[in-house]
């Protein structure tokens, strides 16, 4: 379970080249892109953040849980972008609709991606944005329920095997790497 604050994005169709520009994509690692996160909407040509983007704003500070429009991480298969996503400070990604392969790269990297309806997300942005000192949401993976502490609560699907994936912490190196005794005995008969 996972309780922070919000930052709205109201958005719809966000790509992964606006997640992560792809002049960051230089390096391996996955640590290190959080700084290049939304890099050409965070910032002014002259360097400073831009005060109008959403993350930039005092509400947003500090914030865990992003809420998204439709179709977010579309474009090009990227695994830079949920690694900036979650360097940054993300666990959880609300929207209505994600592209497949971004979809799938969250979970692979530990970051939650929570489909609710268009009407429980437009109602999450009304209450984000009428909120005075910051929003939080819980987001609960073993329930499968997003909730506020105002009465809000819906629930949310996600596979069983990437369900486990995330509670377990696990990717799918890791997964396999939990049936090493077996794999090895298989190997071994076979020698």
């Amino acid at each position: 379970m996972h309780t922070g604050r919000v930052a709205a994005l109201p958005r719809a169709n966000v790509d992964t080249d606006q997640i992560i520009p792809k002049q960051f994509l230089k390096r391996i690692e996955r640590t290190g892109f959080g700084p290049s996160l939304f890099f050409d909407w965070r910032y002014l040509a002259d360097g400073s953040p831009d005060p109008a983007f959403e993350l930039n704003r005092p509400d947003a500070r500090g914030a865990s849980i992003l809420l998204a429009g439709h179709n977010f991480g579309c474009g090009s298969s990227r695994e830079h972008a949920p690694w900036a996503l979650a360097d940054y400070g993300f666990r959880a990604i609300i929207a209505p609709s994600f592209a497949d392969i971004f979809h799938g790269n969250c979970c692979q990297n530990g970051l939650l991606p929570v489909t609710l309806s268009e009407k429980a997300v437009q109602q999450l942005f009304h209450r984000a944005e009428s909120a005075t000192d910051g929003y939080e949401l819980t987001v609960d993976l073993m329930t499968t329920i997003v909730r506020d502490a105002r009465g809000f609560e819906s629930a949310f699907a996600i596979d069983a095997y990437r369900r486990d994936m995330l509670l377990q912490g696990l990717d799918e190196i890791g997964r396999t790497l939990r049936h090493e005794p077996e794999i090895a005995a298989f190997e071994s008969a076979r020698s």
